[in-house]
């Protein structure tokens, strides 16, 4: 899959770093792990997973950072999983989670400063603007310091960053940059002025101080106030960018005060490169846990579990307690519908699972289950359950049923066995590959036929594999396949239970419970027959004679 470089971000950014300090390495990925690009477009399975729709939901309202290529960029080892889950752990702590937000909350404000200060013409103002920026960094690095100081850290990630931090405040760059825009925010507070209205002249000056005239008027007319006066107050515009009056007021102001404005003009020189990379590439990824924590924060108050997987690099394992389809979850959450969870387990030599059952008895929701466990459990990111483990897989491949192509000249068969061989191409004893309803195109004997041989291709390559099909026949393939069933209400099998149990595929299973139901099992009608009334019964004929006995034959008759 393509990659793109992701030195280059935040343009409106670059304009406030600290050259002396080392730069942090990363948040999200371990010490010499750190990848030089990123995946920048999301990986093939994700939509038959219903990943895109989790990332698209995770990532809404933070489009500034470009998260997607993160959550579409798997860590390297098990190392970076490890690392990831001390500090999403950490961050579950209101107020670890509380000294970040403030400091994001702040970098928020610097960029927004430092675009409007690009959008700005007046040279002078869009000077202040770049001081305002700069003034709301130092805040938020400072903030930060003493937030994380604070703090029992255990995370080998927050102790980097703490430490960094620490680093970075006393180095030159810092402390020049902090050092300057206290004493230019100073200097111009203490920027006084008086205008001098006449005609369509003004005159502008030093402030001096006088005699309120505002106070004496108000003294006059006091005594000739009838009752509540109209106010005429107004607000001034909030439009950023100054009028032809206002630019020349201020070019004479500056005239006035021509070492504060020369001071301005040096600070924006001095410090255009003013924001730490490593802070800057912080405040980026630690979007990604905060994101994900504001994700499940729903699901969890509604009952519902997550857990942080063991992750191990024993190959073709899996083991989940209560899991569950999280984009389903996240779409029922709100009362909107229950949600069922599942367990399943699968260990060594077991590598298959097949999953038989009614339609529309959550089958394929299994099946995505236990992709999006593996990636989300690769990812680092806590999963939906109450306990799980699974292996460090390498690639991850999916082959749903898919609409057919009217411009793909080949046709819905070719096209699934196309799909499939590449992946049979591409499988390792790491992978992990789910089918559902592979080549529901053909006829079953041609199905059974294809899905036997794919499925036994598969557990000789050594990846894991869950399979959805309606043939019961798969079930019972070799001895590392494990039969896994949709079950239904035992009282009125129309009703789905959406539980996925581990027991021998039975076809007959659901065609008994129809059975059951409308009354036609053996022992229902046996029962019937016993229980009613005995009658007599005259069996005429067909080619009995008008007035001739048909209970006896013809040669027989009187």
């Amino acid at each position: 899959m393509a990659q793109v470089d992701d030195r280059a971000r935040y343009p409106a950014a670059q304009g406030i770093a600290g050259a002396d300090a080392q730069p942090f390495g990363s948040i999200l990925f371990a010490p010499d792990e750190i990848p030089a690009t990123l995946v920048p477009q999301e990986p093939d399975f994700f939509r038959d997973l219903n990943l895109d729709q989790v990332v698209a939901a995770v990532t809404s309202g933070r489009d500034p950072y470009d998260l997607a290529p993160l959550f579409y960029t798997l860590p390297a080892s098990p190392a970076t999983v490890a690392y990831r889950h001390e500090i999403l752990r950490e961050l579950e702590r209101a107020e670890v989670r509380a000294a970040v937000t403030s400091f994001a909350d702040g970098m928020r404000a610097v960029r927004s400063h430092l675009a409007r200060a690009a959008k700005i013409h007046n040279q002078r103002q869009e000077r202040r603007w770049f001081l305002q920026a700069g003034s709301t960094y130092c805040d938020a690095v400072e903030r930060l310091g003493r937030g994380l100081d604070a703090l029992d850290l255990g995370s080998m990630g927050l102790q980097g960053l703490r430490e960094h931090i620490r680093t970075y405040v006393r180095s030159d760059p810092f402390r020049s940059l902090s050092g300057d825009t206290h004493a230019l925010e100073a200097e111009l507070a203490n920027v006084r002025y008086g205008l001098h209205i006449r005609a369509n002249r003004i005159r502008v000056d030093r402030f001096e101080s006088g005699i309120d005239y505002g106070a004496d008027v108000s003294r006059t007319f006091r005594k000739f106030e009838q009752g509540a006066t109209k106010t005429y107050t107004f607000d001034f515009s909030t439009w950023p960018e100054m009028n032809h009056v206002e630019a020349g007021i201020l070019e004479l102001v500056a005239r006035l005060y021509p070492g504060t404005f020369a001071f301005l003009d040096r600070y924006g020189v001095d410090h255009r490169d003013c924001i730490d990379p490593g802070l800057e590439r912080f405040d980026r990824e630690v979007q990604v846990y905060l994101a994900w924590l504001e994700y499940i924060e729903p699901l969890r108050r509604g009952g519902l579990a997550f857990c942080y997987p063991q992750v191990s690099g024993v190959p073709r394992e899996i083991v989940g307690r209560a899991v569950f389809d999280v984009a389903l979850a996240a779409k029922l959450a709100g009362g909107r519908g229950r949600v069922v969870t599942n367990d399943v387990e699968l260990r060594a030599p077991e590598r298959l699972i097949v999953v038989t059952g009614p339609n529309q008895g959550g089958k394929t929701t299994f099946a995505r289950t236990i992709g999006q466990l593996h990636y989300l459990g690769r990812m680092g990111l806590s999963v939906p359950g109450e306990t799980a483990r699974m292996s460090f897989f390498d690639r991850l491949f999916t082959h749903f049923e898919r609409d057919e192509d009217l411009d793909n000249l080949a046709g819905k068969l070719e096209d699934d066995l196309l799909r499939i061989k590449a992946i049979l191409d591409a499988a390792t004893p790491e992978s992990v590959v789910i089918m559902n309803e592979s080549f529901s195109s053909t006829t079953l004997h041609d199905a059974l036929l294809l899905s036997r041989d794919i499925l036994r291709r598969i557990l000789a390559s050594g990846a894991l594999c869950v399979s959805v099909t309606f043939m019961d026949e798969l079930a019972s393939l070799s001895a590392e396949t494990v039969s896994m069933v949709g079950t239904v209400d035992p009282v009125d099998p129309a009703i789905r239970t959406f539980r996925i149990v581990r027991r021998p595929a039975d076809g007959m299973a659901y065609a008994v419970a129809i059975a059951r139901k409308h009354g036609l099992t053996l022992e229902q009608i046996r029962k019937r027959i016993t229980a009613a009334p005995a009658s007599p019964v005259t069996l005429a004929r067909p080619d009995a004679a008008p007035g001739r006995d048909a209970s006896r034959p013809p040669d027989v008759q009187p």
